[in-house]
């Protein structure tokens, strides 16, 4: 089901994966080495005020940005496996 909400167009619900793996990488890279940021904050970017059925495909881009060697996965300050984090997670720069 389409709603209509963005400028996609062609029937399509919402950002592919590849926007949404640029968009981590991009406000990874637009903070300071160490910094982490939210799913949340992807989501927003990109889904304005219909981002919250963005988080799963975010947590998704996130896994495959991990299995790529691209950033890590956080709980608590420590690195966690993307595929069994429950809760909230934060994303980093592989370090």
């Amino acid at each position: 089901m389409n709603h209509g909400t963005g400028s996609h167009g062609t029937g399509q619900t919402g950002p592919t994966g590849q926007e949404l793996e640029a968009k981590i990488m991009e406000l990874l890279a637009a903070r300071a080495a160490s910094a982490t940021i939210c799913p949340s904050d992807v989501a927003r970017a990109l889904g304005g005020e219909h981002w919250r059925h963005l988080m799963e495909p975010v947590r998704q881009a996130a896994r495959r940005l991990v299995d790529a060697g691209e950033v890590e996965v956080t709980q608590r300050g420590s690195v966690v496996d993307p595929e069994s984090a429950k809760g909230p997670i934060r994303i980093r720069k592989a370090r």
